[in-house]
């Protein structure tokens, strides 16, 4: 099994060839083709490379998929005693990415 460890967006991700992650918004057009190159750590077979911090030579491909709205949050700030009450929602912006190769130049 080849998986990689990318770093995007100030996150780590787990990344598998043939599945689609959600990350925070990529600015770019639907059907795009995009390269990952902060990739971490490569394990190719049993084979583990590991980057100081980043493997140069790794690259991913992949292709956006569609940018939708995550889960809603919901944040609730009360002060005791106070009155004072503030509830407020959050929907994170995402891309949905499909992770179309992991390649080793």
């Amino acid at each position: 099994m080849k998986y990689a460890i990318v770093e995007i967006s100030g996150r780590q991700f787990w990344l598998e060839t043939g599945k689609y992650y959600d990350f925070n918004r990529i600015s770019t057009e639907l059907g795009k083709q995009i390269t990952l190159n902060r990739v971490l750590l490569l394990n190719d077979e049993g084979n583990i490379l590991i980057g100081k911090p980043y493997l140069e030579s790794v690259k991913i491909k992949g292709k956006i998929l569609e940018h939708l709205r995550g889960k809603k949050t919901i944040i609730y700030k009360m002060r005791p005693k106070k009155k004072t009450r503030k509830k407020q929602g959050h929907r994170q912006e995402l891309t949905r990415v499909l992770i179309e190769e992991i390649s080793i130049s």
